[in-house]
């Protein structure tokens, strides 16, 4: 028994790779085209464990997804492989479009085609399980109740919108081909391993090395904030008792600001790494810049149904997994270095200034 993982050198498709092995003896087929945010360091304690196959390669590559299908017949694939930051695809959208809807659709079919060729039981047990992300559903007042699952899709990004088209495909492919697919669409991730041009890991390092702490606008946009392994343990539950053709909101209950997320990190830093000088405070280094176009104002998941369907809650508060995170981060500068190459710096010095 075998499933394929697309997307699993990224943060969230590495952490499942990771926690999967380190429940389950099922081998993972690992297939990752090392773009800027796929980082082979993240897996580097599995470089000998032989139920981890690494593949380097593109969704999109009809002729290699056919035939790592046809090896290894895995009774499931988990596609986390996307484009997935706003800035980066306001600035060059088209790499959004190639690998979020071109690749996906490329996905599909090869799928569709190794599905078509299963026995009756085989079809029967296997999944397709697409992670997605809330921003699909656009944006929320303040007072607005959180997005359900029957939230209306108003993506407001060239990223957030190849992801609904993503998601649009695959709810196509199951009505008309009964492809078993589930979706997954979730909040905003943070912990260990994420590639530091993300709010999070950047104000860590930032702090860290002395520089300023960029905040968009006034800082006062909100996002739903999930613990990657939490919602590693949200998608392995979709997997094992999801109905094909459903949709998940998987969400971690933990509505913040921005400016109140960076203030939270900057007292963890000063408390965990306290600066030479004991009268300073990594709050000193925050810096408004100009907020970005199009800049949803909040984002927030009703993840009800994946608790009442599937007995699925996040076991982390913001405060518990939040410390696990800079800490992590305090205690693994090399991955840090080595994911911080010259082009990640040359990317930041772009948007940031």
């Amino acid at each position: 028994m075998s499933i394929l993982v697309t997307g699993g050198a990224g943060f969230i498709g590495g952490n499942f790779v990771l926690d999967w092995l380190a429940q389950s003896d099922e081998t993972v087929v690992n297939l990752d085209a090392l773009s800027y945010a796929g980082n082979l360091d993240t897996l580097k304690s599995l470089e000998q464990d032989p139920r981890h196959v690494f593949v380097r390669g593109d969704i999109g590559d009809r002729v290699l997804v056919d035939a790592l299908l046809a090896e290894h017949r895995p009774r499931a694939v988990i596609n986390f492989a996307a484009e997935s930051h706003v800035d980066r695809s306001i600035h060059g959208p088209g790499d959004f479009i190639q690998t979020n809807v071109v690749g996906t659709f490329n996905l599909l079919e090869s799928v569709r085609g190794y599905w078509g060729q299963l026995t009756d039981a085989e079809r029967a047990a296997f999944r397709l399980l697409h992670v997605s992300t809330d921003e699909v559903y656009g944006s929320l007042s303040p007072d607005d109740a959180p997005f359900t699952e029957n939230h209306r899709y108003q993506p407001n990004s060239p990223y957030s919108a190849s992801k609904a088209a993503s998601d649009h495909l695959m709810r196509a492919w199951h009505h008309t081909y009964g492809l078993p697919v589930l979706t997954t669409n979730c909040s905003n991730n943070y912990g260990p391993y994420h590639f530091p041009e993300k709010l999070i890991p950047l104000v860590i390092l930032n702090a860290l090395a002395g520089k300023p702490l960029p905040i968009y606008g006034d800082g006062s946009q909100v996002r739903d904030w999930l613990y990657v392994k939490d919602h590693c343990s949200a998608i392995r539950r979709v997997l094992e008792a999801g109905t094909p053709g459903e949709t998940y909101n998987v969400g971690g209950w933990n509505e913040k600001t921005n400016l109140d997320v960076v203030k939270t990190i900057c007292a963890l830093l000063d408390e965990l790494a306290p600066q030479a000088d004991p009268t300073r405070r990594y709050a000193e280094q925050i810096a408004f810049v100009a907020d970005r176009p199009g800049h949803d104002s909040r984002y927030a998941i009703d993840a009800r149904k994946l608790e009442r369907e599937l007995g699925w809650r996040p076991q982390e508060t913001f405060d518990s997994g939040i410390r696990k995170t800079v800490a992590w981060y305090l205690q693994h500068q090399d991955w840090v270095a080595n994911v911080s190459s010259g082009a990640y710096r040359d990317w930041v010095n772009q948007h940031y200034g």
